[in-house]
């Protein structure tokens, strides 16, 4: 029967996919296909029994499946359509224990409708795996007996000699192919053999076919001649007709003496012991390697059985038989260990048996192993496939896991978790990491949850055993139990980020967590920081004590925990200092009602060793909102800020940060630091502002107002700097300065003008209770030779009435040097004449706010004429500060003050402009 090659009509599509699947099956293939889409994969049937799984279900199947052609599918999406791939997988030992091979060849296809495919076939390759393993050990036998072989063999082609064994070297009289290859084969035959050697060579017209055996002279390399017996045989050569020809020397006895003695000395000159035995395995060669290795003499071991002089059975043809390498354990003459590789190779009457000394590899391997096993670090070896190959103690004590437990088990068997309390994936463990790339990956920190349920924390660090391998590779994972140095790290780290006292964060863990909120990347509510600070504490050490203010600092930091919910964080900056940060979306006046309630929670009494206690404090609060580019570091001055503004107003209470607020604060503190060079870099000056007698209006005296000429800022105003200096104890240095300045330039004044002016220069609180003072005035009136009653210091009520004790002392020491003193300000105080007449006082100045309102309030008209009748009264002399009108000048006339003080009569000017007013006073 015919079938036309040619037919334009199938018999059927259904029909057509049973006959394909007929001829696969006839050929042991099965069909499979994968969606390039979907990843959906399908087969026909027999696909089971291909895979060594007959009878597996579908799900388990296509996992095995998909497993084997991954590498093809990665392959098929970056290649072309209709473009073949191919395959082979290794898939375990069959039943006999070989291993079993299949091969997948592929096309991808693209269809239009369902997207590209990869369409293939499957199908057990073993039989030609194990063919060409055949071929191989063939070629390498044959390699081998050409090679060894006595008779002199070698290859020529085209007239051209190709290749030359060992003993043709010897017949040719030389050492080294390189001078035989590529040289006519005729160099090497004697003339007079040429014609009839090119006559049996033409009688060679098929492969393999051979001429008789025939004889020939070679001429050697020394030029003489060699006569052997030749046989050619016509093979191939890298694919092309060659010719093979064997020699054998037939030379007098004394030449195959001589080839014999070449032999026989590359088998002296070997490291490894190479026996000799006949078929009784009695010993007939024993070389000087195997003297050396066996510790016995070739005269002591010719004769003898060799399993006698090696201390261990040998059986070569038994060896042979299953593939004639083994090793074996052998002993010396002396008894000792020798781990030994023996080979055999059978000859005439007998073998030959090549035995290489692996004791000393053994030993390295059984010191490392050795070494492995007595590890603290816990070692596995992972293979490929991902499963564990090795494991040492270490690992078995770290893992709590007995070797059946771990060897043979999935890498993945432990849970691992990283120090973020996330599952470490199957893909992201270092030893998948390692096995699929060839990367190490070092000291990894992991949590890993062991089989009894408790967890270990270890340093994990992965290698591939031989980076020259192709992936996957296998992997040396080697880990380090790190679950105490890391639960005392963490002790460490949180006595290091909390405050030992309260238990609260400090300072470092309070600006880490406010930089982790302000620059989170999903950052959406407002970030408020409340920063709290205790008033007046310090009096609460001072007088009970630093245990029972520690005791009260505890229980600030339990209030105000108690005082937070769970989202907000509470921290001890240090000393009595807290922080509030909050990310609860509160507007201001919420904010505002938080702050009422902390400060009204921590105002509730507290006891401590039996003392009841009432603790105020102070609140800042700055509130940061998403896109605000401050720092933590901002943050927390900023609230600092704020909270020293609401000390400012009145302790106990809080106050919201503004930028207005940080820019006066910013300019306070550059001020302060300025203010400390002023007087080295002649920034300070004084300026005289004129004192008048009211009855002749002449000039009698000036008072003397520091001024600060700013290098940057300009001048900067007396009630910005003063209280700076006030602050920062710069005023003693300051007023000392002031001092000595006005004494001299007012000494030269009253020198040049022979006036009996007098100079008022202001004395601060803090000046008036410096212990130096009474020394600093009397140096400042001796060195400008200014006599005391030119001296007229002024005091402000408010200074008085602060400590009126330190007051009265320090002002009896300065009237005891003659200086005039002066109430400055007086009527903005709670001071009455009264306590006036205790204080050793010449002059008493009303404020310029009541002089400012002469003329246009009767009751304060009444309460001036009142102060100046009760001063004069108890022997005081009055100014009227702030005379500005002629109507303020004329009341002040006509109810008896005695001297004024204003823009009306000049302005505080330098001394240059002072000195030449036209009404001074004339001595």
């Amino acid at each position: 029967m015919e079938v036309d090659p040619v037919a334009e009509h199938s018999i059927g599509p259904e029909l057509d996919r049973e006959f394909l699947d007929l001829a696969l099956t006839a050929n042991g293939a099965v069909r499979w296909s994968l969606s390039l889409k979907d990843d959906t994969i399908t087969w026909t049937r027999g696909m089971d029994a291909l895979l060594g799984v007959p009878g597996e279900s579908d799900e388990a199947l296509r996992d095995r499946l998909v497993d084997l052609i991954a590498p093809m599918a990665v392959s098929a999406r970056a290649s072309a359509a209709w473009h073949d791939l191919d395959l082979e997988q290794p898939l375990g030992d069959d039943d006999a224990g070989e291993p079993r091979f299949i091969h997948f060849h592929a096309r991808r296809f693209r269809d239009h409708d369902a997207g590209d495919h990869l369409i293939g076939v499957a199908a057990d390759v073993t039989r030609v795996h194990q063919d060409r393993q055949t071929l191989t050990d063939l070629a390498d036998r044959y390699r081998l007996l050409v090679e060894l072989s006595p008779d002199a063999i070698c290859v020529h082609q085209d007239g051209l000699v190709r290749y030359a064994n060992s003993a043709t070297l010897s017949i040719l009289g030389i050492d080294s192919p390189e001078r035989v290859i590529g040289r006519p084969i005729t160099d090497f035959v004697e003339t007079r053999s040429v014609p009839k050697m090119n006559e049996r060579l033409r009688s060679l017209t098929l492969p393999g076919s051979r001429t008789k055996p025939a004889e020939a002279d070679l001429n050697r390399f020394d030029g003489t001649t060699v006569p052997v017996e030749v046989v050619s045989v016509l093979t191939t050569w890298e694919g092309r007709p060659a010719l093979q020809v064997i020699l054998r020397d037939i030379t007098d006895k004394k030449a195959a003496e001589a080839s014999l003695r070449y032999q026989a000395a590359l088998v002296q000159h070997v490291s490894n012991a190479i026996i000799a035995i006949d078929h009784d395995a009695v010993v007939t060669s024993w070389n000087p390697a195997a003297e050396a290795v066996y510790g016995i003499s070739a005269k002591h071991a010719l004769g003898r059985p060799v399993e006698e002089l090696v201390g261990a059975a040998l059986r070569p043809a038994e060896l042979l038989a299953t593939g004639g390498v083994s090793e074996a354990l052998h002993r010396r003459g002396d008894g000792s260990a020798l781990v030994v590789r023996v080979s055999a190779a059978e000859m005439d009457g007998g073998y030959v048996l090549v035995c290489a000394d692996e004791t000393a590899r053994r030993h390295a391997e059984r010191t490392f192993a050795t070494v492995i096993d007595a590890l603290d670090e816990g070692v596995l070896v992972i293979n490929p496939t991902a499963i564990v190959e090795s494991a040492n103690p270490a690992a078995q004590r770290i893992l709590g896991a007995q070797p059946t437990e771990i060897v043979g088990v999935n890498a993945d068997a432990w849970p691992m978790f990283d120090e973020n309390g996330d599952r470490v994936t199957e893909q992201t463990r270092p030893s998948a990491t390692t096995l699929r790339t060839g990367q190490p990956v070092n000291s990894r920190v992991l949590r890993v949850q062991r089989g009894d349920g408790q967890s270990v924390w270890l340093a994990v660090t992965a290698r591939a055993l031989n980076p020259d391998d192709r992936p996957p590779y296998r992997v040396l994972v080697s880990f380090s139990d790190i679950t105490e140095s890391r639960a005392a790290r963490e002790r460490l780290e949180h006595e290091a980020t909390h405050d030992p006292l309260t238990g609260l964060a400090n300072r470092t863990l309070v600006l880490r967590h406010l930089d982790a909120a302000v620059n989170s990347p999903h950052r959406e509510q407002a970030l408020t920081v409340l920063f709290v600070d205790l008033d007046n504490f310090k009096i609460v050490n001072d007088s009970l004590g630093h245990g029972v203010g520690d005791e009260v600092l505890r229980n600030i930091g339990q209030r105000l925990v108690r005082a937070t919910d769970d989202r907000e964080f509470v921290g001890r900056l240090g000393g009595d200092e807290f922080v509030i940060a909050t990310q609860n979306p509160f507007d201001q006046e919420e904010l505002s009602v938080r702050a009422d309630q902390l400060l009204r929670t921590l105002t509730e009494p507290t006891h401590v060793e039996g003392i009841r206690l009432h603790v105020d404090a102070s609140i800042g609060i700055v509130v940061s909102r998403p896109g605000d580019t401050r720092s933590a570091q901002d943050l927390l001055r900023d609230a600092d800020v704020a909270m020293y503004r609401a000390k400012a107003q009145g302790r106990g209470r809080y106050t919201f940060f503004d930028v207005e607020l940080r820019e006066r604060v910013q300019r306070h503190m550059l001020l302060e630091q300025d203010l400390r060079h002023a007087v080295s870099q002649q920034q300070l000056w004084v300026a005289y502002q004129p004192v008048v007698d009211l009855k002749s209006e002449q000039v009698i005296g000036a008072e003397g107002l520091l001024r600060w000429t700013h290098p940057e800022h300009g001048s900067i105003s007396p009630a910005e700097f003063i209280p700076l200096a006030e602050e920062s104890d710069l005023i003693n240095e300051i007023g000392e300065f002031m001092l000595r300045t006005v004494t001299r330039e007012f000494a030269e004044l009253r020198r040049e003008h022979g006036a009996a002016l007098q100079i008022n220069a202001n004395l601060s609180p803090r000046q008036l209770g410096a212990p130096r003072l009474h020394d600093i005035v009397r140096n400042a009136l001796d060195d400008a030779g200014m006599p005391p009653e030119a001296l007229c210091l002024e005091v402000t009520e408010n200074a008085l009435m602060q400590d009126a004790t330190s007051a009265v002392r320090a002002l009896r020491d300065l009237r005891k040097l003659g200086a005039f003193l002066a109430i400055d300000d007086f009527g903005t105080g709670y001071s009455s004449l009264a306590q006036l007449r205790r204080l050793p006082l010449d002059t008493l100045k009303i404020d310029r706010s009541f002089v400012s309102d002469l003329g246009e309030s009767e009751d304060v008209q009444a309460i001036v004429t009142s102060i100046v009748a009760m001063a004069h009264a108890v022997g005081l002399s009055v100014v009227g500060e702030g005379v500005e009108t002629a109507e303020q000048l004329e009341i002040l006339q006509r109810i008896g003050c005695d001297l004024g003080q204003g823009f009306l009569f000049g302005k505080p000017a330098p001394l240059n402009d002072f000195a030449s007013l036209r009404s001074i006073a004339s001595r």
